[in-house]
């Protein structure tokens, strides 16, 4: 059993930047892919970011390519994504989750509670 606890969010102002942090606790870190997701208000849920279990795999959504960098530390058991150049449409609850190396959010076997980002404009 793997237990995901996210922290970071905030509010910023647009054009600003965060860093989420997800610690992964149980199991073995390594073996699991890592995604983030991110929900807004009476939006489903939608696949934001995901990198391998080695951290030499990336990939990123359309929406925040180039502007989201996803990143691993497998000696500390957490994942990060530093979000850049920030625009209003970003905020939402942001999720990290764990599992296959997949943009399903069906398929990931374990999720955290969710942290807040709520850009200004």
């Amino acid at each position: 059993q793997v237990q995901l606890v996210e922290s970071g969010g905030g509010l910023v102002q647009a054009g600003g930047s965060l860093r989420l942090s997800c610690a992964a606790s149980g199991g073995t870190f390594s073996g699991y892919s890592m995604g983030w997701f991110r929900q807004a208000p009476g939006k489903e849920r939608e696949f934001v970011a995901r990198v391998s279990g080695s951290g030499l795999t990336t990939r990123y959504a359309d929406s925040v390519k180039g502007r989201f960098i996803i990143s691993r530390d497998n000696a500390k058991n957490t994942v990060y994504l530093q979000m850049n150049s920030l625009k209003p449409e970003d905020t939402a609850v942001y999720y990290c989750a764990a599992g296959p190396y997949s943009d399903d959010a069906r398929r990931y076997n374990y999720w955290g509670q969710g942290t807040q980002v709520t850009v200004s404009s």
